[in-house]
């Protein structure tokens, strides 16, 4: 039977970290402030009241170049993110096995994850500044926005504390679908114009996120049930709450932005 141990000590000499990657103390302090998450939130959503309060007063900014640099900043790290983590998921996929990357805390032991997950918790946090950039251009901002922006820290945290195995999937398809998303992004804040069906596209991809994410939560439950998974009836209930309630917002998103519009015309057309 191959152990835990034997599968990180494998893992770390076929995949290996770059120079960037080994810096643990990133993991190390993530893990043990990860309870900031609770001062950061309540401060994020008293910000979104003061700043909307002020803006109501206020011309909107433009902040074009902030904006773009902003974006593209963040889409560069989602793209490098994507690549080491999806690589990193379908090399232990490929030589162990699916329950690998849903049961074992492989990916919380090895250099490569340590450093992704304590960077991907915390650009949680950097991606907070999203909510600044809609206020002071005064934009219209959605429930949907900052409940999934503040919900995804704290959870991203407690997964990060509590090494849930199966948050080496949650974090990979959040790079990826953050890669196109912000990349969408880069090029809307650059007045150009992207492909009409990318927006769907992105949205699209989100509700598939939250269906994966769900079906990832269940089949770690199940397989704790047979093999002994290392996952916390408090990670299974959390992940399985959050991702239903995105996958209900997403969907309703997805349905008044690009379904009735649609409906809307072909009423009219009659």
């Amino acid at each position: 039977m191959v152990t835990a141990v034997n599968v990180t000590q494998e893992m770390d000499q076929l995949y290996r970290p770059y120079k960037f990657e080994e810096l643990l103390e990133v993991n190390y302090y993530m893990q043990k402030y990860w309870t900031s998450c609770f001062i950061i939130v309540p401060i994020y959503l008293l910000l979104i009241f003061v700043g909307k309060a002020y803006m109501k007063t206020q011309k909107g900014f433009n902040l074009q170049t902030p904006l773009i640099l902003w974006s593209f900043g963040l889409s560069v790290f989602s793209i490098v993110g994507a690549v080491r983590t999806w690589s990193y998921m379908g090399t232990l996929w490929h030589v162990y096995s699916p329950v690998h990357t849903v049961c074992f805390s492989v990916f919380t032991s090895t250099s490569v994850m340590k450093f992704w997950s304590s960077i991907f918790t915390f650009s949680k946090i950097i991606e907070l500044g999203d909510t600044a950039f809609i206020i002071l251009r005064k934009r219209p901002l959605i429930f949907v926005h900052w409940y999934h922006h503040s919900t995804v820290l704290i959870f991203s945290s407690f997964v990060l504390k509590e090494q849930v195995p199966a948050g080496g999937w949650f974090m990979t398809m959040n790079f990826g679908v953050h890669a196109i998303m912000y990349s969408y992004y880069t090029l809307k804040a650059a007045h150009v114009t992207p492909p009409k069906f990318l927006p769907m596209l992105i949205t699209s991809l989100q509700i598939l996120q939250m269906v994966i994410g769900v079906f990832v939560s269940i089949m770690a439950y199940i397989l704790r049930q047979e093999y002994g998974c290392f996952m916390t009836e408090n990670a299974l209930f959390w992940s399985a709450v959050l991702y239903i309630s995105y996958f209900i917002l997403f969907a309703n998103f997805f349905h008044r932005t690009y379904i009735m519009p649609k409906n809307k015309a072909k009423g009219k057309s009659q």
